[in-house]
C-alpha cells in the first residue's frame, strides 16, 4: 500500500510537472532574427504589441543561423519557434522538410502579396538592393544605373558589394552588361563572373548592414550595392549619401516555423500578427522596408513613400527566389572559389 501511494505520488508530481511545462510553453515563444536595428524594430512593431494582446511572452534570440536551424530539426531538439530567414532559404528548407506548413486559417494568405508567401513561410518584409553613393566622393556626378559600378573612370573609388552568394550581385552584373531584366534567368554565370572580374580589385565586400553603412558614410567606398533601408537610415542621420532606384532588385525575408517547434500554435498566432496590415505598416514606418500585406499601404507615413520599394514598382526587378532555392548551393561553390582566386 505504501509503495502504491509512493508510485501514485511520483506519477502525480510528474504529471504536474508536464502540465506546468505545457502551460509555460503556451505562455512564451522564441523569436530569432538578424539583430541590430531590424530586430529592434521587429520587437517594437510585432513582439511587444503581440505580447500585450495575447499574454504570450516573446523571447528574442539570434542571429539567424541556417546550419543551427537544420541541426535542431534533425536532432529533434528545436529551441526556436519563429525564425526570420531569406526567401530562397525558406523555399529550400521547406523542400528539405525542415519547416512546419502554415495554418492559413490563422495567417491570412489572401491579403499577402503573392510574391512573398508560400505554404511554409510568410514575408517578414521586402526590400530592394539599390545603387547608393557618397555625394562627397562623387560631387555632382550622380550614378544612375548598375553600369556605373563598372565605370571606374567616370566614377572613381572603391565599390561596395554584398559578399554572400545569394540573389543580387550576379543579377546586377548581368544587368550592367546589357542583359534584359526579363531574360536574367537562368543566370549566365560565365558572363556574370566575367563582368565582375573587371572590377574585382576595386570591390570592398560587406557582410552586414552596419558594415555597409560605415563603408558608404565614411567614403571608404564611392558607391555600391546596398539595402534601401540602410541608405535611408544614413540619410536620416544627415550623412552625405544619395540613392538611385533604377532597376532596384527586390529581395525578401520570410518568417518560418522550424519543424518540431515546441510552441507551434503560439508561433502561428505571432506570424498572423506580424503579417497583418497593422503589424507590417508599423514595421515599415520604423525601417523604410516595404510591407508584404496589401492593406498596409494606407497606413504608411506619407513622407516615407519616396523611400520605399513600393514607389518604384515600374522600374523593379524581383529576384527569382525559387531559382536560387534550387541552384543556390551549386552557385555558392563557384562563388566561394571565385572569391579566393
Amino acid at each position: 500500500m505504501l509503495l502504491s501511494k509512493r508510485v501514485s505520488a511520483v506519477l502525480s508530481a510528474s504529471l504536474l510537472t508536464l502540465a506546468c511545462q505545457a502551460t509555460q510553453a503556451a505562455d512564451s515563444l522564441n523569436f530569432v532574427s538578424w539583430g541590430g536595428t531590424t530586430q529592434d524594430a521587429q520587437k517594437q512593431a510585432w513582439a511587444e504589441p503581440f505580447s500585450k494582446e495575447s499574454n504570450i511572452k516573446v523571447v528574442q534570440d539570434g542571429p539567424t543561423d541556417y546550419g543551427k536551424l537544420k541541426a535542431m530539426v534533425e536532432s529533434g531538439n528545436v529551441q526556436w519557434d519563429v525564425v526570420d530567414v531569406e526567401a530562397d532559404f525558406a523555399l529550400r528548407a521547406a523542400a528539405e522538410g525542415l519547416l512546419e506548413p502554415l495554418d492559413f486559417n490563422t495567417v491570412k494568405r489572401d491579403r499577402i502579396d503573392p510574391r512573398f508567401v508560400s505554404d511554409h513561410g510568410v514575408g517578414s518584409f521586402f526590400f530592394s538592393f539599390v545603387l547608393g553613393y557618397n555625394e562627397g566622393k562623387l560631387g555632382s556626378n550622380k550614378p544612375v544605373e548598375w553600369s556605373a559600378l563598372f565605370d571606374t573612370k567616370t566614377f572613381p573609388g572603391k565599390r561596395a558589394l554584398y559578399k554572400w552568394p545569394s540573389p543580387g550581385v550576379l543579377e546586377l552584373a548581368l544587368l550592367a552588361d546589357g542583359v534584359a531584366a526579363d531574360k536574367l534567368y537562368p543566370l549566365d554565370l560565365d558572363r556574370a563572373f566575367k563582368k565582375l572580374d573587371t572590377i574585382k580589385k576595386d570591390i570592398v565586400w560587406w557582410g552586414g548592414g552596419a558594415q555597409s553603412q560605415q563603408l558608404l558614410a565614411s567614403g571608404e567606398v564611392s558607391l555600391g550595392q546596398f539595402w534601401n533601408g540602410r541608405v535611408y537610415a544614413l540619410q536620416q542621420d544627415g550623412a552625405p549619401v544619395g540613392v538611385s532606384w533604377k532597376q532596384n532588385l527586390v529581395m525578401a525575408d520570410f518568417l518560418v516555423i522550424p519543424k518540431g517547434a515546441k510552441n507551434k500554435d503560439a508561433a502561428m498566432k505571432f506570424l498572423a500578427n506580424a503579417s497583418s496590415a497593422k503589424g507590417q505598416a508599423e514595421f515599415a514606418n520604423l525601417t523604410a522596408y516595404a510591407p508584404v500585406n496589401l492593406d498596409s499601404v494606407s497606413q504608411l507615413k506619407p513622407e516615407l513613400a519616396p523611400n520605399l520599394p513600393t514607389a518604384y514598382a515600374q522600374d523593379q526587378v524581383t529576384l527569382d527566389f525559387a531559382y536560387w532555392a534550387k541552384n543556390g548551393q551549386a552557385i555558392a561553390a563557384r562563388w566561394n572559389e571565385w572569391l579566393v582566386k
